[in-house]
């Protein structure tokens, strides 16, 4: 099963918002598949390594 909790901790880690994805290109949709842990694509995990400044093993585990 995929789990993004540790996305969730990288951000709080980091200061970085919600409201600061959606600015950085993080859409609606994908913010709402990530809140409830379904698919997404390999091209947003590497948007969000870009934007968080981070590895894939900092936003997604796999139990």
């Amino acid at each position: 099963m995929i789990d993004y909790q540790p996305l969730w901790d990288t951000m709080k880690k980091k200061g970085i918002s919600q409201y600061f994805l959606l600015k950085s290109g993080i859409d609606h949709k994908t913010l709402d598949s990530l809140k409830k842990n379904k698919n997404i694509t390999l091209l947003t995990v590497e948007n969000l390594c870009d934007i968080l400044d981070c590895t894939p093993n900092d936003i997604v585990m796999f139990k």
